[in-house]
């Protein structure tokens, strides 16, 4: 059983930057491919970023590339999120998720087996 535990979320000015962190509690995390996915209100829960289990393979959902950065420490057991240039339509909660099965990317939250309570991030225009 891994547990993940998001931080790093809050209130930002538009444009502005917040870095998501997401430690696993289990040293065997490095083992497994990583995802952060975000939920508004109302909506559905979507993949945003993920990245493989080495760090060599990064994907992301078109609208925040170019702004948005992936990472792996996996010394630290901790992924992280880099969220450069907010808009008000990022604001979301964020869940970081691990795959354990595969050590590739998946875009899909059936493909990740744990998942963390949760980052707010609000982004004021």
């Amino acid at each position: 059983q891994v547990q993940l535990v998001e931080s790093g979320g809050g209130l930002v000015q538009a444009g502005g930057s917040l870095r998501l962190s997401c430690a696993a509690s289990a040293r065997t995390s490095s083992r497994y491919a990583m995802g952060w996915f975000r939920q508004a209100p109302g909506k559905e829960r979507e993949f945003v970023a993920a990245i493989s289990r080495s760090g060599g393979s990064t994907a992301y959902v078109d609208s925040v590339k170019g702004r948005f950065t992936i990472s792996r420490d996996n010394a630290k057991n901790t992924v992280y999120l880099q969220m450069n240039s907010l808009k008000p339509e990022d604001m979301a909660l964020y869940y970081c998720a691990a795959r354990r099965t595969y050590s590739s990317v998946s875009y899909y939250t059936s493909g990740y087996d744990y998942w963390g309570q949760g980052t707010q991030v609000t982004v004021s225009s």
